[in-house]
């Protein structure tokens, strides 16, 4: 079939990777504008745009599909449109180009966690499973009819990047054989069925550390946030990132936010037992262990914010 592939981070190269693999013929890629990168703000390629480069494949970047891209994508002839994690909407008039539409790999489950950031979500809820599905793009959100799906055990360390670099390997193959099942006339799209749930967009606020809450909620969430959009708490009244903990049971004498050195390991109290600090990052510093961290701090009554 002649696609479209419309992808944007690095999560979408396995799929694009996959889609040409199956041997259908990408005819061009459709990714986001160059972006700053970096603390000097350079303006850089995505890395689907330059992968398609490298592979000497039509680039179209544009952060919004708008009568020109549609203009372009009428002129491709499309059999499909394969969507990986693009970063913009696809309005109506470009949903009905590609003769089968748009098949979209999204990394959760149908209907839950639609939206933005299904696999932070699902780490932030503490999902036993997860997985990914190809669906028929339409105009609501995540809502199409669904052809396939695959699940993923979640394991007890995955944060949001380990656990999608998995699916993005794993949900590759499985938009292939969509495509090659489409093309094949033995896809039928299943209407979604079971509760819904919403995975928006996280920002920076949804990163911080609230050390009141239990240490399980806390885990979850330091997991579900990185690396992105990172965790962090405040100590001295700046910025102070964190890397995923581990749980201990065994220490319930600390209050929420006191952090305490014991046997060679960093303990913050919690709102039930402490955690124990792995990596940090003090602000205007370099990621670096726990314990070296706190040996630098020389403070015995330390308290996050």
């Amino acid at each position: 079939m002649r696609i479209l592939f419309a992808g944007t981070p690095a999560v979408a190269l396995p799929s694009m990777r996959e889609v040409r693999r199956a041997g259908h013929e990408v005819v061009a890629v459709l990714t986001r504008e160059d972006a700053p990168v970096g603390r000097k703000k350079v303006l850089t390629p995505s890395p689907v745009a330059a992968a398609a480069a490298e592979a000497g494949l039509e680039i179209i970047k544009a952060n919004r599909i708008d009568q020109a891209v549609i203009k372009r994508l009428s002129d491709l002839d499309l059999d499909a449109a394969a969507i990986v994690a693009y970063g913009g909407l696809v309005p109506p008039s470009a949903l009905q180009l590609p003769r089968h539409g748009w098949i979209n790999l999204h990394f959760s489950l149908l209907p839950a966690w639609r939206g933005a950031a299904p696999v932070q979500h699902a780490l932030i809820n503490g999902d036993d499973i997860t997985g990914a599905s190809t669906f028929l793009l339409e105009e609501g959100l995540d809502s199409g009819p669904v052809f396939g799906t695959l699940t993923e055990q979640v394991r007890a360390e995955d944060t949001s990047g380990v656990l999608l670099e998995r699916l993005s390997e794993s949900g590759a193959v499985l938009l292939a054989q969509t495509l090659s099942a489409v093309d094949q006339s033995r896809a039928v799209p299943v209407p979604q069925q079971g509760d819904v749930s919403l995975a928006p967009k996280l920002s920076s606020a949804d990163g911080r550390i609230r050390w009141d809450r239990p240490a399980l909620a806390i885990k979850r969430r330091i997991n579900g946030v990185t690396p992105e959009p990172g965790a962090w708490t405040l100590w001295g009244g700046k910025r102070f990132k964190v890397w995923p903990v581990l749980l201990r049971p065994d220490v319930r004498d600390l209050p929420p936010g006191a952090a305490s050195e014991r046997d060679g390991a960093v303990l913050v109290g919690t709102g039930s037992h402490a955690v124990q600090l792995t990596e940090v990052q003090p602000a205007g510093r370099t990621k670096l262990a726990a314990a070296e961290w706190f040996r630098g701090a020389r403070r015995e009554d330390l308290v996050f914010e």
